[in-house]
């Protein structure tokens, strides 16, 4: 089994707990590591950086990463399409940013967040981006014409987290005004609103079935949510500090916490073990323009009214379970080598005939995990999708040409993008000018 994590030590930490606990250590960042995620099929890691830097690595002992920056602040948070290709990036720069995982090229950005976004997530069948910014709003994004399509605000406090439920109907939001929200993206309404913390909420995790959500917090503990019941059930103590992520497994058996007390907890749930092969079968093939439901329907606000109140449980395994893995794991150090700088205009060229695709860092996130090399060198030679030099109906200085017109684009577009929110807070400085003359015309007529 294996999990990973990223910290303020700059490290990705890659941990395989069984036969026998040891870790692997990937060096490579030059700032505090912010998220990390593996790819739908485990054979390719995404990491974001306070180094502006968005990294993809092979989890294996070779440590060889390519690097992508466009980002022009910290990267706050990436995530995978459930398919695999493609990745999307959030930042202090205030966009997202969507890249093409075949091709390792930057696609396009997304322009309406007016403050830090923390976070971007994919829907399940990929054709939705939801993210949440310091500005004070989850903002929908369609990713096939790339605008966005709904917007959710809130007056309190920000979101920090939000991630769409297993089969995209809902998304939860983690609130820095400590509550958890359940919101239903059809019939645009809030279904759920849980203030369960007494610290602000850092990250939710859906168990794979959607009937429970797992929420981490800087009140130091975990609180396990029954979506169908709309109560709490279980709370968790095992950190010392603010808890900042929590993540369950695929098959939902098994969930991980990372806190400010650098520890990382491995828990074990009571919940009934799903194929994650199924659950994700079953979730690409869903439609998001069915018939409105009713709320009832999904998850009810309040307990069924034929069931008694039941009390919650605490857990804290520091007094109720016996840590057996008390020796640290040893640690192997893995420094990123080969590692080539892509920006959102490299163009990347084909391995040797003779070198396996699979040391090759093109697009491993879709390949499968048992190809054999004897089937992915024939699948390298057999590769026509990438025409050879020789063979380009564009030559290469035209290809060149375009590549840099995109390149003055993207950074047009950033531009402009300023542009707009400097526009926007000139305009409310004028308001705010207009507003006290009208207030010291007022007083002005009264005392006449």
């Amino acid at each position: 089994m294996l999990t990973t994590t990223a910290s303020w030590d700059t490290f990705l930490m890659l941990w395989n707990c069984k036969p026998q606990a040891r870790a692997f250590r990937y060096v490579g960042h030059k700032d505090v590591v912010t998220s990390v995620q593996f790819s739908p099929l485990g054979n390719l890691l995404a990491s974001a950086s306070r180094d502006r830097t968005v990294r993809l690595w092979i989890p294996d002992k070779r440590g060889k990463s390519s690097e992508f920056k466009a980002h022009t602040a910290p990267v706050r948070s990436v995530d995978f399409s459930a398919d695999g290709q493609f990745l999307a990036t959030a930042s202090e720069d205030k966009s997202i940013k969507v890249w093409n995982m075949y091709r390792q090229r930057f696609l396009y950005s997304l322009y309406r967040h007016t403050h830090w976004v923390r976070c971007a997530k994919f829907s399940p069948d990929g054709r939705l981006i939801v993210s949440c910014s310091e500005d004070k709003t989850i903002k929908i994004w369609d990713t096939t014409n790339k605008q966005c399509v709904n917007n959710f605000s809130d007056s309190v406090g920000f979101a920090n987290f939000v991630d769409f439920n297993p089969n995209g109907t809902c998304i939860a939001s983690a609130g820095s005004d400590h509550t958890v929200k359940i919101w239903d993206i059809r019939v645009n309404k809030l279904l759920q609103h849980y203030q369960v913390h007494s610290g602000g909420v850092n990250c939710v995790s859906f168990h794979p079935s959607g009937n429970y959500i797992i929420t981490a917090s800087s009140d130091g503990t975990l609180k396990i949510l029954d979506l169908l019941e709309g109560r709490l059930i279980y709370t968790l103590q095992g950190h010392t500090g603010p808890v900042f992520t929590v993540s369950f497994s695929k098959g939902g058996e098994l969930f991980s916490s990372g806190g400010a007390d650098t520890q990382v907890l491995l828990w074990r749930t009571n919940f009934d073990y799903l194929n994650c092969k199924d659950m994700i079968k079953r979730n690409l093939k869903r439609l998001h323009f069915d018939s409105s439901p009713h709320l009832v329907d999904i998850y009810p606000r309040t307990p069924h009214p034929h069931e008694g109140k039941i009390e919650t449980v605490e857990i804290n395994p520091k007094l109720e379970v016996i840590d057996l893995q008390t020796a640290s794991p040893p640690v192997v150090d893995i420094l990123s080598f080969d590692s080539t700088t892509t920006t959102d205009t490299t163009v990347r060229t084909l391995p040797d005939k003779g070198e396996e695709i699979s040391r090759y860092f093109l697009n491993p996130s879709l390949l499968s995990p048992d190809c054999s090399p004897a089937a992915l060198k024939k699948k390298t030679e057999d590769m026509s999708d990438i025409p050879s030099e020789s063979q380009r109906s564009i030559p290469l200085a035209v290809t060149d040409a375009l590549e840099h017109i995109m390149e003055q684009l993207n950074v047009l577009t950033q531009t402009v993008s300023i542009l707009e929110q400097r526009l926007t807070l000139t305009e409310d400085k004028l308001k705010d000018c207009l507003e006290n003359q009208q207030r010291l015309f007022n007083v002005i007529q009264q005392k006449s």
